[in-house]
């Protein structure tokens, strides 16, 4: 491990298990005029002075570590709620459904987030939430980040810095009074128009491990990286700030081509620990280039606005105007990290009414006398399994978290402890009656209600089919059990969209999928079946050192994620292999 990686960060904070919740605190306490938390998961941030009734409500939202983004939007006339994630996280559905529901005017909601797999799933899954709950509900996922996609591909890019802008524009033409479709249209002109690029200088740490999350030399700097980490287009020894700006400008402009007489938006955007010194230093050449091209600035923001915890580096975003879009630029607002024009006038009768929202839980009680009851395996002993399983999770998850930081951004680990914690919580809180789909069911809301990565909404819907496949049975036999292993493939399949060979968590699960029902056919016992299956998952695991990923952050390495384990497979290894043994430690 290279040095880069062995030091240990420093971050002023109490615990790293409560940072979220008492940054949350902080920003309330320190802006009582403009923000206030609402709903039961403490991560919906509602603007004071925002939602109303027959306004369209503008929710945003993301991961944490990248302050002021999302909260400090969140005011008059720009956006109505953001739902705070873990660090560099998504919220989960019910944080982004609690967001909403405090946003809803009656007059339907845009989301708004950054175009990452954890964020569309989530988000994804919340509008669902809402669509049956009776709101009318739209996305739209920023795609700025020019370095993580090519032209023809512009729907798979990252949203960076962009956010800003697109935020911006749909709090506006929301706060202005146009309807569901003119926003949504708005937002979606406003994301077209802006192109963004940036450069680090420096890792940043998780506050959970205080390691840099990834390796890059002290005389290095990476064009084109994302807020995570994520790798850019290239890496090169430090360059000058003139030489850095027309490199981030050229890819700008080669897409924007705009022409002489064109009118732009600029932001130059730190991403944490890069001075106002070096940010003006970037402007003045930025200003410089589109002087010489005849393009005017229209108006410029230099500072930290969508920032990668400490991370040191820059980047440069720009807004092709039009007279709608320059107009709605200028359009008041208020927040924590944006102030625009003087502040908004209260709308004259205005009132939020408090809505209520029929909710139809699934009724989850069991015939127990209808179930049957052969096999090994009883409730009681798939819970141990599911503790052993937390208990692995938690003495991994630094190793987990370090495999990650080689191909993504660092937090594998820690997001699945996170998880895992919660799964014991509700484990613990449930009944001694619980059968063992009763247990899945339980897992899957609560991984999903703790933690909006991928792996959030991958593994509930796993847990939940998984359960499902069992869902007949008191206890598992050996059948059983293949057919629960099976479950969480398909319940993974279900939800994300990746394929076997694409270097995810499917290729672990895939091969113990085999592995398993191939041993149930031999009539092994359940024992034999799940060992099977964590030797399988052993096997993919490690055959994904040798894949080139296609899903996810670390899409982007191309060939570079070649020589490394997926983050996600390793992990079904440790899950599978600790139920093995807590299986066979019952004799």
């Amino acid at each position: 491990m290279s040095n880069s990686q062995e030091h240990s960060t420093k971050k002023l904070m109490n615990k790293p298990e409560v940072i979220i919740p008492e940054m949350i605190e902080g920003m309330i306490s320190a802006h009582p005029d403009l923000l206030r938390l609402e709903g039961e998961t403490g991560r919906a941030v509602v603007a004071i002075d925002g939602p109303r009734d027959g306004k369209v409500g503008i929710v945003v939202g993301g991961g944490s570590g990248h302050e002021p983004a999302f909260a400090g939007y969140v005011g008059r006339g720009l956006a109505d709620a953001a739902a705070i994630g873990n660090v560099f996280a998504s919220p989960s559905p019910e944080h982004i459904k609690e967001a909403a529901i405090a946003a809803d005017g009656g007059a339907g909601l845009v989301f708004l987030y950054g175009n990452y797999t954890g964020d569309c799933l989530n988000f994804n899954m919340a509008a669902e939430e809402c669509t049956a709950l009776g709101m009318d509900v739209r996305s739209v996922a920023v795609i700025d980040d020019v370095a993580s996609a090519p032209k023809d591909k512009a729907g798979e890019r990252r949203g960076i810095a962009g956010d800003f802008f697109v935020f911006k524009i749909a709090g506006a033409a929301a706060d202005q009074g146009r309807s569901l479709d003119e926003v949504f249209a708005a937002a979606n002109k406003a994301n077209a128009a802006t192109l963004s690029m940036g450069v680090a200088l420096s890792a940043c740490s998780m506050p959970q491990t205080l390691k840099p999350n990834f390796e890059i030399g002290p005389d290095e700097m990476e064009i084109g990286m994302g807020l995570h980490g994520e790798p850019g287009m290239r890496r090169s020894k430090v360059e000058t700030a003139d030489h850095v700006t027309d490199n981030l400008m050229d890819m700008i402009l080669g897409e924007m081509a705009p022409a002489a007489g064109d009118e732009v938006a600029v932001l130059v955007n730190g991403l944490g620990a890069t001075g106002q010194m070096e940010l003006y230093l970037i402007h003045r050449r930025v200003a410089q280039i589109l002087k010489e091209r005849g393009i005017r600035i229209y108006h410029s923001w230099v500072g930290e606005y969508c920032t990668s915890m400490e991370m040191a580096g820059a980047s440069i975003t720009l807004m092709k105007l039009d007279d709608d879009l320059r107009s709605l630029l200028d359009h008041p607002c208020r927040t924590p990290a944006l102030t625009v024009g003087s502040a908004p006038e209260p709308v004259i009768g205005s009132k939020h009414t408090a809505r209520t929202y029929e909710t139809h839980d699934l009724d989850d009680t069991v015939d127990r006398a209808s179930l049957k009851t052969d096999g090994t395996v009883t409730p009681a002993i798939f819970r141990s399994m599911m503790y052993a399983a937390a208990e692995a999770i938690a003495r991994e998850k630094d190793r987990l978290s370090e495999l990650d930081g080689v191909i993504g951004d660092g937090d594998h680990g820690v997001t699945m402890d996170i998880g895992w914690t919660a799964v014991v919580q509700s484990l613990e809180a449930a009944s001694d009656e619980d059968t063992i789909s009763q247990t899945c069911t339980r897992t899957a809301k609560a991984f999903l209600d703790a933690v909006g990565a991928s792996s959030g909404p991958l593994y509930a819907g796993a847990f939940k089919r998984a359960g499902k496949a069992v869902s007949d049975r008191l206890n598992m036999d050996a059948k059983a059990m293949a057919a629960w292993v099976e479950g969480m493939l398909l319940g993974i399949l279900d939800r994300g969209g990746a394929n076997v060979g694409d270097k995810t968590m499917l290729d672990a699960w895939a091969p113990a999928v085999e592995a398993a029902k191939k041993a149930a056919d031999a009539q092994a016992d359940a024992l034999a079946v799940i060992t099977a299956a964590a030797a399988g998952a052993r096997r993919g695991a490690d055959a994904t050192r040798d894949m080139e990923s296609r899903r996810g952050r670390s899409k982007k390495l191309g060939a570079r994620s070649v020589g490394h384990i997926d983050p996600g497979a390793e992990s079904a290894h440790v899950i599978l292999q600790a139920m093995t043994d807590a299986l066979s430690r019952q004799g």
